[in-house]
């Protein structure tokens, strides 16, 4: 790659990042700093992110912390004992995703789980047309339960292996 597709490069990521920040509930500048602070080779400053984002510093106080509380970034002492807090990037993504299924995914699948089941058990005719669509929901639910376990219990490595076994 040469040298002036890098920066064009780093560019379409961290826009890919700030759509996915939408997808996960976060803002776009969420996804903006903390593509950003993924391609930084040191740890930065909220009035570094300011000047190389363009954002208030309201903005990216507001948003560090929010990212820092979600696991996205990482508070860092300054060298020396400096009292200017730095940020770095979660580098390991499969982390993250394992604990957005674990915080989003999972609840909402057992959430709509424990209501099939319960919708399931009020049926007075349990071999209606209802009955049998509220059935197959329960099995796809409860696949989508087990998958989603097994993508947070596993490494990626460990849950590729299994996949490819599967595949078998």
């Amino acid at each position: 790659m040469s040298e002036g597709n890098r920066p064009l490069a780093r560019e379409r990521v961290i826009e890919s990042l700030e759509q996915s920040a939408e997808v996960y509930g976060l803002s776009r500048s969420a996804g903006r700093i903390y593509g950003v602070l993924y391609f930084a080779t040191d740890p930065l400053s909220i009035p570094e992110l300011v000047e190389e984002t363009g954002y208030a510093k309201s903005t990216v106080s507001n948003v560090t912390r929010t990212l820092t509380r979600i696991g996205l970034i990482h508070r860092r002492s300054s060298e020396g004992g400096g009292r200017r807090v730095r940020f770095s990037a979660e580098q390991e993504i499969w982390f993250i995703l394992q604990d957005v299924f674990q915080q989003y995914i999972q609840r909402e699948i057992q959430t709509t789980l424990r209501t099939i089941k319960r919708a399931e058990a009020q049926l007075s005719e349990p071999e209606s047309h209802e009955g049998e669509r509220i059935r197959e929901l329960r099995a796809t639910y409860e696949d989508l339960e087990e998958i989603t376990r097994l993508a947070t219990d596993l490494s990626a490595a460990e849950l590729r292996a299994a996949l490819e076994a599967y595949e078998r």
